[in-house]
């Protein structure tokens, strides 16, 4: 793919999505050992799991310039959690994509600022990286996620709703449901 492109980071009014530093791993290993955090996930993440996640994306940014960020507020520094957009690695028909993805610490709910997050996301995918879509996905059971992506203005694809390939048959978060949002439907958004 030739040079790495420069690592984007990005500012809303209230956060920064900023690049993974070695001091992160300990927050994020507290925010992928929570329950709540983790409730539609097919497990708990331990340390050396966030370690090598945290590998990966930085990985990510230095072969495209984005990825999953390190989400802090402004206003004190506290680490909120992870947002971003990243290339998936799912073997499914509507891959290769970039999908956008979220997780915050849940003190941080109910706030706004996963849709911050994801906003600026999207902005960035459309408006920078010029992409000529986004997906999301996530378990059918998580109906807040899916309330996050259908107020971003995401279309729900039911045709492209799958069981996750690396989640085993009968766990509860498998069947997953596909969002999409293409740079028209940015365009028409941003009218």
């Amino acid at each position: 793919m030739g040079e790495p492109m420069e690592r984007i980071e990005l500012e809303t009014p209230r956060l920064l999505l900023r690049a993974w530093r070695d001091s992160d791993l300990d927050s994020l290993a507290e925010l992928c050992a929570d329950p709540l955090v983790m409730r539609y996930f097919p497990e708990l993440l331990s340390r050396d799991d966030c370690a090598a996640a945290m590998a990966r994306c930085r990985l990510h940014f230095a072969r495209f310039g984005f990825g999953f960020w390190a989400l802090e507020l402004k206003s004190d520094e506290r680490f909120v959690g992870l947002a971003g957009l990243s290339w998936s690695r799912l073997q499914l028909p509507f891959c290769p994509v970039v999908e956008i993805g979220w997780r915050l610490g849940h003190e941080f709910w109910g706030q706004g600022f996963a849709r911050e997050a994801a906003e600026a996301s999207l902005a960035c995918g459309f408006d920078r990286l010029q992409l000529p879509e986004v997906v999301a996905y996530t378990a059918a059971l998580n109906d807040r996620s899916q309330a996050l992506m259908e107020t971003l203005g995401m279309q729900r694809q039911p045709a492209g709703d799958f069981d996750h390939p690396n989640i085993a048959e009968g766990h509860p978060v498998r069947p997953q449901v596909l969002y999409r949002m293409t740079e028209k439907n940015w365009a028409d958004i941003r009218r």
